[in-house]
């Protein structure tokens, strides 16, 4: 068997899809069967610049698979500003949150409409479909984009305040200069009892040091990284370089870009080659719930080496 070549899962170039139509977004698909064949993820990253046009553009509607939405600050000193208050009609029911938060929406249940109610400036909406990389599933055939005459109604007791992650937890992991440490996490089962997803990310505000501070290691459930640009004006330029170590082979890092790792594979060093302007570094694991699960024997993977 030959060597698999790793950069093919990475995206750089996103796909450009006008799934929610609307003016004042900028909507970039980083991953999907039609980027990577097989991979059976989709993420997209809504970038919102006003008022989206028409608001909602969003519609109630429902996917058979698990979703996890984060809505997230551009500014790293308030990284918890979102920056606009949001409504998100979550089975039936409003909830209203201009915090940085993450929803948990297990498959089968109805969302939306996703209303704005206020813009202060720019921030982006990353959405996360686990099990399908179809954009057609998961947007045309959802109903996503078919205006109701009525918003939704409740139908049963339950609170789906829930589903809603408006404060992160900080894990207590090694402090890294000119990294936020530590990071943010924005889903996990600590938060959502059913949600057993696990997604933190953090700002650079410089070259991090040490540098690296990440090694090789490797997770026992499959991984989808992100490091993404913070620059509204350019939201495809990452502002630095990074060189990625997957199964032994570098791959350089010099755009936004979506990553998806294998369980099992080992990757790292991840060493920074250049820094221009602040960026996200992120991770999420499909089917860790916790830091602990997520982590496990590779908790040591921030320590040199020589250290451990």
């Amino acid at each position: 068997m030959g060597e698999v070549n790793y950069g093919k899962y990475m995206v750089k170039k996103p796909l450009r899809k006008e799934s929610l139509g609307a003016r004042n977004v900028k909507e970039l698909t980083y991953m999907s069967n039609e980027l990577v064949p097989g991979v059976n993820n989709h993420v997209t990253l809504n970038w919102f610049y006003g008022m989206p046009e028409p608001n909602p553009c969003s519609y109630e509607h429902v996917h058979d698979y698990d979703q996890i939405i984060i809505f997230w600050s551009t500014d790293p000193d308030e990284p918890q500003v979102l920056g606009g208050e949001i409504e998100f009609y979550v089975g039936g029911q409003a909830v209203t949150f201009n915090t940085t938060t993450g929803l948990y929406i297990p498959k089968g249940l109805r969302h939306g409409p996703v209303t704005w109610k206020e813009f202060t400036r720019p921030h982006v909406q990353t959405v996360i479909t686990v099990g399908t990389g179809s954009t057609e599933e998961v947007y045309e055939k959802s109903g996503l984009r078919e205006p109701k005459d009525e918003l939704p109604r409740k139908t049963d007791k339950i609170d789906y305040e829930k589903y809603v992650v408006r404060s992160p937890f900080y894990e207590d992991a090694p402090r890294v200069k000119n990294r936020q440490a530590p990071t943010m996490t924005y889903m996990s089962r600590s938060h959502i009892p059913e949600a057993n997803y696990y997604f933190e990310f953090g700002w650079l505000y410089g070259m991090p040091e040490p540098n690296p501070h990440i090694f090789e290691h490797l997770h026992h459930f499959d991984e989808i990284v992100f490091h993404l640009g913070g620059d509204p004006a350019d939201p495809e330029d990452l502002g630095g370089k990074i060189e990625i170590f997957v199964a032994g082979k570098p791959i350089l890092m010099d755009a936004s870009c979506v990553f998806f790792l294998p369980k099992g594979i080992k990757h790292g060093p991840n060493t920074w080659k250049e820094f221009r302007k602040p960026h996200i570094e992120g991770a999420i694991m499909l089917g860790a719930g916790t830091f602990a699960e997520g982590w496990g024997a590779n908790i040591d993977h921030l320590q040199r080496p020589e250290e451990k």
